[in-house]
C-alpha cells in the first residue's frame, strides 16, 4: 500500500511543446558537439586509457601493481563499449512493427524493465526500474525491443528527468502514437554514496501523453505497476 500511495504523486514531465515549461533540461536531447563521431571507437578507447591513467596517477596509485595496470583500460572499453555505447546512434534499436492482428485495443503495460545509467553530474551509477504502456494505433512493437530503447537511452551520461522523456519520445516516434506513459523509479548513486549520504531515497518521474493525460487512464497504469 505504501508504495501504491508513492507511486500516484508522481508528477508528469509536460511536453516539450508547451509554451509554460519551466524545466531544468532544456531539450531532451543529449548534448553532444558536432564533433561528436569524429574518432572511431578503438581511437577513443585510446585516448580515455591515456587520460584516466594520469588521473590515477594524479591520484597517487601505483599502476605498476598487478591489480592495477591494466584498470585505464578496462575503464576506457567500459565508457565506450558499455556504460556509454547510447551516445552512439548507430547502437539505436532497429524497428518491427507487426498489425495488431488481435485488434487489441486496451491498455499494453510492461513493467520492472531494470536499467542502469550514469548520472551527468558526477558519473555515478543511477539505477532502477522502468514502465512502460502503450495504446496501439494499428501496430504493436515486439516486447523485447521497448527493453533495447530503454537501454540504449540509459547507456549514456543522464539526468532522469531527460531519459523519462527522451524514452517516450521514440515510443512516440516509433509506434505512431502520442498514446505513451512512462514511469522511472531510480536511486541515485550521487545521493546515496556521496553528499547528503541518503541510502533510504528514491527519485520517481513520469512522461503521459495522449490517453495518458486522462487521470482514469494514469490511474490504470499506476494500478498496473503495482499489481503484484
Amino acid at each position: 500500500m505504501r508504495q501504491k500511495e508513492i507511486s500516484l504523486t508522481i508528477q508528469p514531465i509536460k511536453s516539450f511543446d508547451d509554451d509554460d515549461l519551466d524545466h531544468p533540461v532544456g531539450s531532451h536531447d543529449t548534448p553532444l558537439r558536432a564533433d561528436a563521431f569524429d574518432l572511431t571507437d578503438d581511437e577513443k578507447i585510446n585516448k580515455i586509457e591515456d587520460h584516466f591513467r594520469e588521473i590515477m596517477t594524479v591520484l597517487g596509485l601505483d599502476l605498476n601493481d598487478d591489480s592495477l595496470k591494466g584498470t585505464p583500460r578496462r575503464v576506457a572499453k567500459m565508457y565506450v563499449k558499455e556504460a556509454f555505447s547510447g551516445l552512439n546512434p548507430d547502437n539505436r534499436p532497429t524497428t518491427r512493427l507487426f498489425e495488431n492482428k488481435y485488434n487489441y485495443d486496451q491498455m499494453l503495460v510492461e513493467k520492472d524493465i531494470t536499467f542502469f545509467s550514469h548520472c551527468e553530474h558526477h558519473f555515478v551509477p543511477i539505477y532502477g526500474k522502468i514502465h512502460v504502456a502503450y495504446f496501439s494505433s494499428g501496430k504493436v512493437i515486439g516486447l523485447s525491443k521497448i527493453n533495447r530503447f530503454v537501454q540504449y537511452f540509459a547507456k549514456r551520461p543522464q539526468v532522469q528527468e531527460r531519459l523519462t522523456v527522451q524514452i517516450g519520445k521514440e515510443l512516440e516516434r516509433v509506434l505512431g502514437t502520442t498514446d505513451v506513459g512512462v514511469v522511472v523509479d531510480a536511486n541515485h548513486m550521487c545521493v546515496a554514496s556521496r553528499g547528503v549520504g541518503d541510502t533510504n531515497s528514491k527519485t520517481g518521474t513520469a512522461y503521459f501523453a495522449g490517453k495518458f493525460k486522462d487521470e482514469n487512464v494514469k490511474r490504470e497504469f499506476l494500478n498496473y505497476i503495482n499489481a503484484k
